[in-house]
């Protein structure tokens, strides 16, 4: 089976680069056509076609009642039918529940929510993977923010994250409850885990997704991440293997609000490890020392770019305001990888996703690899010389000018602006405090 080119095409060739397979290719009259044995249905061509005419084929109804590449292939092939058998054991959607120190990331909290919505399509449950070292106070939390059942191993052997011990346990898991969709934070720990637990299981895993759905007909996890250099958007499906895998990154996803008191059942499934035949051993942990840069939980974040003109712009502008109204900085790919800052400062698909509630863009031109870091602003507002850049298309506000003119014409309003919240929030605590009390008298 192929992709399926209509009448609409139009010929302008976007989706000949977009076939990483070099399965497309324009005939003599013009039009886009299908080297049947180069195609894999992988969906790259369908986002990058402007009129729309690529589709992915229209499968007959299935077992169930339901559309499945499988079965429709199982009609000509036993074979087919027995692999789409064997992919029907798979139920469920799985996260990866990520602690450091006895304390859950809020990554993890934040894909039971996008787990949550995933798992309402599939008419599934949504369960929880917790490990590490006696952390059972952290299981009515993931319930809290969403999951109807958690698997909790507990063992000395995970009290430090391990490559090993750690992927022995998901695997191990997986393999006897077969989830149809796992999902794990794309931090550090979990690009080392997923990766490793995707290999020993044989299926695909996509990484540093920024959306995530499901195709309710075929059962499918469809994963978008930026592809070619971030200049397209591409939908990736594992039509025959599971479970589905996939890596988000922090702030992609909005956290869900917790439910207080919420349950769901426990899983305490018997887990063997040895700590003799694990190959590694963590001696001693050693905390970053200097200046911590933790963008994913800022606030408020005024970020640079390549129009500052040179470091001395930079840090004049951006850490001038960033003091001013008790901001965290941040950089583009373009300001990093010109010496002017650190790569701890960086936004974007190659440095750290951000979902601050004030995203200040000052002479960044919005690049797709730094607006895909961050999507998840409450408001955006960028100042730039060109009335053009990409940046005025996202942005809640606007401000076409010279940087080194109008930032410090913001900076008192902003700060004034900033205290006046400040003031006010607190007034409201004080009062509800207040109406607390007198209710107690």
């Amino acid at each position: 089976m192929t992709v399926n080119v209509s009448n609409t095409c139009i010929g302008c060739q976007a989706c000949i680069s977009a076939c990483p397979h070099g399965a497309l290719y324009i005939d003599d009259n013009g039009l886009c056509k299908v080297i049947a044995k180069n195609c894999i249905e992988c969906g790259g061509c369908i986002g990058v076609c402007p009129v729309g005419a690529i589709s992915l084929p229209q499968l007959p109804v299935g077992v169930n009642g339901k559309s499945d590449s499988l079965t429709a292939a199982a009609a000509k092939s036993p074979a087919a039918l027995v692999e789409s058998d064997k992919l029907s054991r798979f139920r469920g959607v799985w996260v990866f529940i990520e602690q450091r120190e006895g304390q859950i990331l809020p990554v993890s909290m934040e894909l039971l929510g996008a787990g949550g919505k995933l798992a309402q399509k599939l008419d599934v449950e949504l369960s929880g993977v917790l490990m590490g070292d006696q952390v059972c106070g952290l299981v009515d939390k993931v319930y809290e923010y969403g999951a109807d059942r958690v698997f909790y191993i507990d063992h000395p052997s995970l009290h430090y994250y391990r490559t090993e011990p750690y992927m022995r346990v998901m695997v191990d898991l997986a393999e006897k409850y077969c989830p149809e969709v796992i999902l794990i934070g794309a931090t550090t720990v979990g690009r080392d885990l997923a990766g490793a637990v995707a290999t020993e299981l044989k299926t695909g895993l996509t990484a540093d997704c920024t959306e995530l759905d499901i195709d309710s007909g075929q059962r499918l996890l469809l994963a978008t991440r930026p592809a070619f250099g971030g200049n397209i958007m591409a939908t990736i499906v594992a039509r025959r293997h599971r479970p589905q895998m996939a890596t988000i990154r922090p702030k992609v996803m909005r956290m869900a609000a917790p439910v207080p008191n919420r349950k769901g059942v426990l899983v305490q499934p018997e887990i063997e490890l040895d700590e003799n035949k694990i190959l590694t051993r963590v001696l001693e942990v050693i905390k970053e020392q200097g200046e911590k840069v933790n963008l994913q939980d800022a606030e408020i974040i005024v970020a640079g770019g390549r129009g500052l003109g040179d470091r001395t712009g930079f840090i004049e502008i951006c850490f001038g305001l960033a003091r001013a109204i008790d901001a965290q900085v941040g950089a583009s790919r373009a300001a990093v990888e010109a010496g002017w800052v650190e790569q701890k400062y960086q936004i974007g698909q190659t440095g750290v996703t951000v979902a601050p509630k004030i995203y200040l863009a000052l002479g960044i031109s919005g690049a797709v690899q730094h607006l895909v870091g961050i999507k998840g602003s409450d408001i955006i507002i960028a100042v730039n010389t060109d009335p053009d850049a990409p940046i005025f298309q996202e942005c809640t506000y606007g401000i076409v000018g010279d940087v080194f003119k109008i930032v410090p014409l913001l900076t008192e309003p902003l700060k004034e602006l900033l205290a006046e919240n400040k003031a006010s929030l607190a007034r409201q605590l004080m009062s509800q405090e207040g109406s607390s009390c007198a209710g107690k008298i």
